[in-house]
């Protein structure tokens, strides 16, 4: 069984008596040494020089560029170890020595999310419960059911930008795909309709969803001691955000209890409400029904709608990239108002340049791996049970023995079968790894092919002139200040 920390302040105990709290990277490699760490470290406060507490992942890109594969960082006493090379990261991908540890701005994310499928211990045995009823939702039978409800979304996100190329407006591109794949989840999922797309301002479940982010990326930077302190009046706007995001889940749940079952959609949260575990006939409870749930609201578009950002700027910035995916939705789909369902997996170029996207700005920037017994990382650096490691997703994307001599270059051609063939395996990690990874990547993708597909047909995207991508981050990446203008196509 797999050995996990857990937050500060937490009574639950750990199983097999490892330490409570964060666990530094003193505590699990007696070799600490000999990994690398960036010069001019101060006493007590450690590698804060220079240091960027709203960029700490692209921060950590830079060091890992200047000190290779494998290097620790400390700040204020928490020390913690970096991976990002291909062979190292293929080590830790394996499921009979590591697994999926919990930490840092995750651990902070379990006062709202709970055990949840994302933020849930390995130990805790509603994962399994959880994963087990909920993936039958993940199916190809359940992803058709859900396509009509996509199309829809997409058809209210094409309304509202018919509307601005009519008016030569530009488009808030995060915005606007924060809406599309909110209304999404919510409405394939839950049968919940936010009504984003009649509003002029995010929606509150967004602002109170992107106020936990930040809040949990901000803990992630600042000493413990300090952060009660330091974040006070954040703390406060925190606990608000946290109490709507349970009251706004309660609600969707209450209403659906309140149907008539004999209507109901057959969707993720019938599963949650009326599935037992096939195996043990267990049930979710109630409240870690409103945590699946929250779960699946916010993992379930803040992701998807930096990836969709993400590409619709490469596809602006490069017009030649742009040219041949459209070409293909044309040839693919003809004249087809609403694509079936099989004909998204048909568009493998527009895929590609998905998937290229995703590879030099994953969305989810990094993820955690623990040991499940004593072992020797790449044969050089020995790990204690429980010690874990962070693996830099952005630079093990980059690394040039797995991606080639220009990593940087947007190139979806990367992803043909012959290339995907050719490179060694583990080095494409956008959905996390192994038993953990994203439960719903295919939803994810199904949705962002789809969305992307519509919109090439039907408008040509123009960059502003002086755009310069820049990335926020808050546990997810997102391009800041991404504006499109929007030409209508004919036909």
């Amino acid at each position: 069984m797999a050995q996990t920390t857990q937050p500060t302040g937490s009574t639950e105990p750990l199983p097999g008596n490892l330490p409570k709290g964060f666990r530094g990277a003193e505590a699990g490699w007696p070799e600490l040494h000999r990994i690398p760490h960036p010069p001019r470290r101060l006493p007590l406060v450690g590698d804060v020089i220079g240091a960027n507490v709203r960029t700490p992942v692209q921060d950590s890109m830079a060091i890992g560029r200047a000190l290779g594969p494998v290097f620790r960082r400390k700040a204020f006493g928490k020390e913690i170890v970096f991976v990002w090379g291909a062979r190292l990261a293929a080590e830790l991908a394996d499921e009979a020595r590591f697994a999926k540890h919990v930490g840092l701005g995750v651990a902070n994310l379990r006062p709202v999310a709970g055990d949840g499928l994302f933020t849930a211990y390995n130990h805790e045995p509603n994962w399994q419960l959880a994963h087990d009823i909920l993936a039958p939702g993940f199916s190809r039978e359940a992803m058709a059911g859900y396509h009509p409800l996509m199309l829809a979304v997409a058809g209210q996100l094409t309304d509202r930008w018919d509307g601005a190329a009519a008016a030569g407006r530009a488009v808030d591109v995060p915005g606007d795909m924060t809406k599309l794949t909110l209304e999404t989840i919510a409405r394939t999922g839950f049968g919940h309709d936010f009504g984003s797309f009649e509003r002029s301002r995010p929606h509150p479940f967004v602002t109170a969803m992107v106020g936990t982010l930040t809040h949990a990326q901000r803990r992630n930077v600042l000493p413990p001691a300090l952060a009660p302190l330091l974040l006070r009046r954040s703390e406060r706007r925190n606990a608000a955000d946290m109490a709507y995001l349970n009251r706004t889940v309660d609600e969707v749940v209450a209403t659906r209890r309140a149907a008539d079952a004999s209507g109901a959609p057959g969707d993720l949260l019938d599963r949650m409400l009326d599935v037992a575990h096939p195996d043990t006939g267990e049930r979710l409870s109630a409240e870690n029904i409103r945590r699946q749930v929250i779960t699946f609201l916010v993992a379930g578009h803040e992701t998807t709608s930096g990836a969709l950002s993400f590409a619709l700027h490469y596809l602006a910035a490069r017009p030649e990239v742009c040219a041949r995916a459209r070409a293909e939705a044309e040839q693919v789909w003809g004249r087809t108002e609403a694509p079936a369902y099989e004909q998204v997996a048909k568009l493998r170029y527009v895929r590609r340049v998905l998937d290229e996207s995703l590879r030099l700005w994953p969305t989810a920037p990094a993820f955690a791996r623990e040991a499940l017994h004593d072992t020797v990382l790449d044969g050089t650096h020995p790990m204690r049970r429980g010690a874990w490691a962070l693996v830099l997703t952005m630079l093990l994307h980059r690394d040039e023995e797995a991606w080639g001599d220009r990593p940087e270059a947007f190139d979806p051609d990367r992803f043909t079968p012959a290339a995907v063939r050719a490179r060694p395996p583990h080095v494409f990690k956008p959905f996390g790894t192994g038993a953990r990874a994203c439960i719903g990547r295919q939803f994810a993708l199904h949705e962002a092919t789809l969305v992307l597909g519509l919109l090439l047909r039907r408008y040509d995207l123009v960059p502003e002139a002086d755009f310069r991508l820049r990335v926020a981050e808050r546990l997810t990446l997102m391009p800041e200040g991404l504006r499109l203008r929007l030409v209508r196509r004919a036909g």
